[in-house]
C-alpha cells in the first residue's frame, strides 16, 4: 500500500480556501497558519490499496444505489455516480471490485487490504462503528413493507407463523423484521432483486427493505408489488472505511462537504431520484 498526502488530493478543501484568501488579501504576505482539526492533526495522510486509485467494494444488486448495467456489465447507480465524483475530489481514480455479499462489507473493510471503502447504501449503526469507521452521513433513508399488489396483508396479519418474511441478509431491514415481526419466518437473501422476484411469484408473503429502494424499483420494474407500510427508522448512510485509516477518512468527510457546497451532490441525487433527498 502507498502512503498518499491528503493535501495532494483532498480538492476543494475549506482550509486550502481560506489560506488562498488570506494570502491574497495580504499583498503576498504569508498569511498564520490556521489551526487545524482533531481530524486533520491526528492523521495527515492515508493509504491506499492501489496508488492514485479510490478501491470500492459493494453489494451491486441494490437498485437504484448500486446495480450492474446488463449491455456494459459496468456498475451504475446513485452510489457509483456518487463514489466517482467523490474520488474527483480527492484526486483520485475510481475502482469497483466485483459484487459480494453485503453481510461481507464490513467484515472485508475492518481486515484491510482488499478495498479502501465500502460504498453500499449502508446504514450508520453503532455496530457498524464498533468495526469500521463510518464517515458523515450522505443520504436519509427508512424502511418499507412491500406485498404483492392485490394482497390484503397487513404488518400485523404478515407476523405469523405461516408468513415469509424476505429481507436482505446482514440489513438494517433484516433487524427491524426479526424484531417486528417475531411470529412470521425471516428469510435472509444475498440482495434485494431476489427478495422481490420472491414476494412477486408467492414464495415470500412480503419483504422488508429500505423505501428509497422499494419505490425506485415498484415505479420503474416491479410494478405488481406495492408499498403497503412507510417505516420511518430515520437511516443515515454512511461509507465504511477500516479504523486504521482515520486520514482517508477525514479526506473523505472533506469531499462530501465539497459535494454539498458545490452542488455535485444535489445533481446526482435529482438524477437518480427526480430530486434532492
Amino acid at each position: 500500500m502507498n502512503t498518499i498526502s491528503r493535501r495532494q488530493f483532498v480538492k476543494g478543501s475549506s482550509l486550502l480556501a481560506t489560506a488562498l484568501t488570506l494570502t491574497a488579501c495580504g499583498g503576498g504576505a504569508p498569511a498564520a497558519e490556521a489551526p487545524a482539526d482533531d481530524a486533520a492533526a491526528d492523521a495527515s495522510s492515508y493509504t491506499l490499496v492501489n496508488e492514485g486509485k479510490l478501491t470500492c467494494i459493494s453489494n451491486l444488486y441494490f437498485p437504484p444505489f448500486e446495480s450492474m448495467d446488463e449491455k456494459t456489465g459496468e456498475p451504475v447507480g446513485f452510489d457509483i455516480d456518487m463514489s466517482k465524483s467523490l474520488a474527483e475530489h480527492l484526486g483520485l481514480e475510481i475502482n469497483w471490485l466485483p459484487s459480494q455479499a453485503f453481510d461481507s462489507l464490513v467484515p472485508t473493510i475492518k481486515a484491510g487490504g482488499t478495498a479502501d471503502v465500502a460504498i453500499a447504501g449502508m446504514t450508520i449503526t453503532d455496530a457498524r462503528k464498533a468495526e469500521v469507521d463510518m464517515s458523515d452521513p450522505y443520504v436519509d433513508s427508512n424502511q418499507s413493507l412491500v406485498t404483492k399488489t392485490g394482497s390484503e396483508d397487513t404488518l400485523e396479519t404478515l407476523n405469523a407463523a405461516e408468513k415469509k418474511i424476505a429481507v436482505q441478509a446482514g440489513t438494517t431491514g433484516a433487524d427491524w423484521a426479526a424484531e417486528n415481526l417475531p411470529e412470521a419466518t425471516i428469510v435472509p437473501l444475498d440482495d434485494i432483486i431476489s427478495a422481490m422476484n420472491g414476494v412477486l411469484t408467492g414464495s415470500y408473503d412480503g419483504l422488508v427493505t429500505d423505501l428509497p429502494v422499494s419505490a425506485y424499483q415498484i415505479k420503474n420494474s416491479f410494478t405488481e408489488l406495492q408499498i403497503i407500510e412507510e417505516i420511518p427508522t430515520g437511516e443515515q448512510y454512511g461509507i465504511a472505511i477500516s479504523k486504521d485509516n482515520p486520514g482517508l477518512t477525514a479526506a473523505i468527510n472533506e469531499a462530501l462537504a465539497a459535494m454539498v457546497d458545490d452542488g455535485s451532490m444535489a445533481q446526482i441525487q435529482t438524477t437518480w431520484f427526480g430530486s434532492e433527498l
